[in-house]
């Protein structure tokens, strides 16, 4: 049970994501926390990853690589695991195949969640957050709105738009994912683990089709 979740800014995989760690047991692997977990417990791979970040540069590919190995090997992932952030590029892809190989492991299936474009930029758009930091509940004007517009209805702070949601950003943040994911589809469809789902529904409905695929009910030419 070793999947890759893909679906663009919105598309729900962060919420499929909790849901499919609660009912396999599997940790989600995301770049983003086990760069900052390596970082902390002073790894090689951390202090290399360290050098990079406290001189404001990117990570480079063979770190995140390292350190993704590192957590791979980790005990809590011989069930599955559920890998988030990661690959974002070809090149990455084919070096996740080189590190799961020699951990005599490989992924098992590419669950991308497809929604319209548009439907996306509704999604991202319509979000409001309470300002109050230690409440940071969220409500949508369109599908969750608050009982009174603009105030949050579990502590009575103001409500606001995120820089990151606004549409000119959200067009951009879209736009980023489609040029590098499109090929990381073909990649993937190219060994025959890419698992369309159509990401509209109600969550539980979207959930059951994953949990469908990936519990066996997906059979491909590969015969896996």
């Amino acid at each position: 049970m070793n999947l890759i979740l893909l679906g663009g800014p919105g598309a729900g995989k962060g919420t499929q994501a909790k849901k499919l760690i609660d009912k396999f047991q599997i940790p989600q692997i995301s770049t983003g926390d086990i760069l900052r977990a390596a970082v902390k417990e002073g790894t090689e791979m951390g202090r290399k990853a360290k050098e990079f970040m406290d001189a404001g540069k990117l990570v480079p590919d063979e770190v995140v690589i390292g350190i993704i190995k590192d957590r791979l090997a980790q005990p809590d992932c011989k069930k599955g695991f559920i890998l988030d952030g990661f690959p974002r590029t070809v090149p990455q892809a084919e070096a996740l195949d080189k590190v799961l190989m020699g951990l005599g492991n490989k992924i098992d299936h590419v669950v991308s969640i497809d929604v319209d474009e548009e439907a996306l930029v509704t999604r991202l758009t319509g979000r409001r957050t309470c300002k109050n930091a230690a409440c940071g509940q969220m409500f949508h004007i369109k599908f969750t709105p608050s009982k009174k517009e603009g105030v949050c209805d579990k502590c009575g702070t103001e409500l606001y738009q995120r820089d990151d949601d606004n549409e000119a950003t959200v067009r951009n943040r879209l736009a980023t994912y489609n040029q590098a994911t499109a090929p990381l589809i073909g990649y993937y469809t190219a060994k025959g683990l890419v698992r369309p789902i159509a990401g509209v529904g109600s969550i539980d409905d979207i959930f059951n089709k994953i949990v469908g695929i990936v519990s066996g009910g997906h059979s491909c030419a590969c015969g896996r």
